[in-house]
Parts: structure tokens; sequence; C-alpha cells
């Protein structure tokens, strides 16, 4: 995943205003464009975080959570026939899917630490982060598509391309 600019020129100090920024109530912004980009970037270095993670570690073995089992035995009971392999933004972003994803996340309020904080979802599990194969989720839906990859199988292909690679 390249860096992008826009991201990385905050430096030490605007990492440390970002932290910050990102723990105050969302009622203390008006439509502050500065908070995008902070936002923008915590989701941008979790993305790398994780993709790294699942290219250095089989993913069969990855604990994302402390409540990994509940939540993908209920995104199993409540999404039977998504195929995580590869999404379409319907499936998460049409006013059937939201009306189906909407309980689902709620139910890990209080349970899932930010569970509905903005975070960034592969489209297509065997390709990289990019603009064309991201889509942005809340965190429970990260969790709940990639430990159902990650159990099912379909992150092996990320790990044993970049071991292969090495």
């Amino acid at each position: 995943m390249a860096s992008h600019e826009g991201l990385s020129s905050l430096g030490v100090e605007g990492a440390s205003a970002a932290a910050h920024a990102l723990s105050l109530p969302a009622e203390a912004y008006g439509n502050d464009p500065r908070l995008e980009v902070m936002w923008a970037m915590k989701a941008y270095n979790h993305a790398e975080v994780y993709f790294n993670l699942i290219s250095s570690v089989d993913p069969k073995f990855l604990k994302l959570t402390k409540v990994d089992d509940q939540i993908y035995s209920s995104f199993r009971e409540t999404f039977k026939d998504l195929d995580v392999k590869r999404l379409k933004e319907k499936d998460l972003k049409s006013d059937e899917a939201k009306q189906t994803w909407r309980p689902f996340c709620n139910q890990f309020e209080g349970v899932v630490e930010d569970f509905n904080y903005g975070t960034l979802l592969r489209l297509d599990c065997e390709k990289d982060y990019s603009e064309d194969n991201t889509i942005f989720a809340t965190r429970v839906q990260f969790f709940a598509v990639e430990i159902a990859r990650n159990r099912e199988g379909h992150n092996d292909t990320v790990f044993t391309s970049k071991r292969a690679k090495s």
C-alpha cells in the first residue's frame, strides 16, 4: 500500500492532534475538513496495519477481537449467503442492506470498542486496498467480514502470495 502524501505529511504533532480530536464527541464539530483528513488518516493506517498483518501471519490463526466467535456466528446467522470473498457496494450500502446491517451492528454496542467508527474494507479480498477496491464501513462490519474471510480461508491468497515473494 503506497503512502498517501496528504495523510503522512501531518507528522507527529498532527498525529497527536488527530488522536485528541478523534476522542472528542461528534457534536464538538461542524463539518470541519481537518477532521475528515484525520479520520482518513486513522482509517488508512488501520487498513495498512491489517493488510500487513494478514500478509505475514496465517489469517486462520488471527483473533481480531475478544468476541470473534460471537461476531462470526451472528454474522453468518444474519448474512448466510453473503459472498465475503468479493463484496459489492450494494452488499453494505443499499437501503435493503442497511436495514439488515443496522441491527447487526447495534448488537455490538458496548461489546466491541468503537463498534461504529469508520474504517476501510476491501471489496475483493484477493486484492490490496486501492480506490477501486475499498469501501467505507463501520468497525464491526469490518470485523465481521474479515473474521469470516479469515475463518473461511479467503484471505489465504494474500498470505501465500506475500510469502511466495519473500
